[in-house]
């Protein structure tokens, strides 16, 4: 009973996150063909260095595996006595929703032949894709989990006359902005284009785009 509702979720926020790249990036494909050498930005070069190499693993990985793991097994294990596997489609959903943004990011980066939306160059034990690693990744595996647990009993029970799911997963998408800017100011998560940064169209960008459908598409 589970999957048409998450199926049906995850399709939509994909059509809106195809919507969202497409409306941003007219520029670029308009712009004119592109050398055959493509021009990456510095940051886009670092982020390329290494990329699914896993001569770079290190050690520490082993245990924040072992941690997520933890996490879902005792959200599974509590889902088996209640019949509720709420917090686990939740953990799934919103990290299957991370990966679909990190893809089309990745895109932007090909198509534009400079640089994708935003990049993570920093050093990692492991990079994914030129604004992932594995760091990130286990941080988006139980995101959603987190969120769950957050909510109250009931998901619809209104606080300042908002119902709490949407309140919990706007004020998760505004910490994560917030944390964004302080990682691009540390030189940890590059953004490259003006419509994607730490103005004020930027960071409504980044909320909506960057992380609040994620939420969305738990709460649908």
């Amino acid at each position: 009973n589970q999957f048409w509702p998450m199926a049906i979720s995850f399709g939509t926020n994909l059509l809106v996150a195809i919507g969202a790249i497409a409306w941003t990036a007219i520029p670029l494909l308009m712009a004119p063909t592109a050398p055959s050498e493509p021009e990456y930005t510095e940051a886009t070069k670092k982020a390329l260095v290494g990329l699914r190499d896993v001569k770079g693993l290190k050690w520490y990985v082993i245990p924040m595996l072992s941690i997520v793991f933890y996490i879902y097994a005792k959200e599974m294990k509590k889902a088996r006595k209640t019949g509720n596997w709420n917090s686990v489609y939740a953990g799934l959903t919103l990290f299957g929703m991370d990966l679909v943004n990190e893809t089309w990011n990745g895109f932007i980066m090909v198509l534009s032949g400079k640089s994708a939306f935003w990049t993570a160059p920093g050093e990692t034990a492991y990079r994914t894709m030129v604004g992932l690693n594995i760091e990130i990744m286990f941080m988006f595996a139980i995101s959603g989990i987190i969120f769950y647990n957050t909510i109250l009993d009931d998901p619809d029970e209104k606080i300042m006359n908002i119902p709490n799911k949407w309140l919990v997963g706007a004020g998760y998408s505004f910490f994560c902005v917030a944390i964004e800017i302080v990682l691009n100011k540390a030189d940890m998560l590059i953004w490259e284009y003006w419509f994607w940064n730490a103005s004020i169209a930027g960071v409504w960008l980044i909320f909506l785009f960057g992380y609040f459908h994620f939420y969305v598409a738990i709460i649908l």
